[in-house]
């Protein structure tokens, strides 16, 4: 089975190009973020005709999150669950080939001293909370997505320039490794393991080319899923020509 995950910083305007992806790359399950689309305007048909279900959480202008499956799509939850006050449309879970699979699209926190960080860290604090809850590490689970957290200063390209900044913040990196001390690994990182590996560049100032991104897109596994693992890859391809998102899509192939 092949699963990726891919903030396509707004479908509306990537649509093509995610299909002429899905066409070459013939993933199985896609998780995708940022569709910035409200559910109505999802374009389930055009998926449908490339084989795959779907479902999504949307909200329009921002936001938004979507699965598609060619394995099937069955307990479909949204957010956090029924209760869920967050009217942003930022998780949204399914199960797919029998995996549980959320995709995740976490707050970016924008700085430190801003009230988007606070409501960064208390949304992953729930999300803690439903695995504590709600999960169990010793089943199949993939929570994938833009978690707008680079694990390590390894997946940072210039670690200084970073300083005082989210992304990268000691509350942020402990919400994460709090996930992997539950039982989630980060499955990138278990094939491929050296640094200068990146999902996200910004538009500005030529940094694709020059290779200064940063890592913060992932798939965060359970053992079963890791113990599957024959393949990952940052699709670097996806990022090139005309409109590309400021993401490349990250893959991850399992053994049947």
């Amino acid at each position: 089975m092949r699963i990726a995950t891919w903030n396509v910083n707004s479908l509306k305007v990537r649509l093509p190009r995610v299909e002429a992806w899905l066409a070459d790359v013939q993933p199985d399950v896609v998780c995708l973020q940022e569709t910035k689309l409200a559910d109505p305007a999802f374009p389930a048909l055009a998926f449908e005709a490339l084989g795959y279900e779907s479902v999504h959480h949307g909200e329009g202008r921002w936001n938004g999150v979507a699965i598609l499956s060619r394995v099937g799509i069955d307990e479909v939850v949204d957010g956090f669950g029924p209760d869920d006050d967050d009217d942003q449309a930022r998780l949204l879970w399914a199960t797919c080939g029998g995996i549980r699979i959320a995709s995740a699209y976490v707050p970016n926190g924008r700085s430190l001293d801003d009230d988007h960080y606070r409501y960064k860290l208390d949304w992953l604090a729930k999300l803690q909370h439903i695995l504590d809850d709600e999960l169990d590490p010793a089943e199949p689970l993939v929570i994938a997505g833009d978690y707008n957290i680079a694990p390590t200063d390894a997946d940072v390209w210039n670690p200084k320039r970073f300083e005082g900044a989210t992304h990268v913040s000691e509350p942020e990196r402990a919400a994460l490794a709090a996930m992997e001390a539950w039982g989630l690994t980060d499955s990138f990182r278990v094939l491929q393991p050296e640094p200068g590996l990146y999902s996200w560049w910004d538009y500005r100032g030529g940094s694709f080319h020059k290779k200064e991104g940063l890592r913060i897109d992932l798939l965060m596994a359970t053992r079963p899923i890791i113990d599957r693992l024959t393949f990952a890859t940052i699709d670097r391809n996806a990022r090139k020509g005309q409109q590309p998102s400021d993401h490349a899509p990250v893959i991850i192939d399992l053994a049947d």
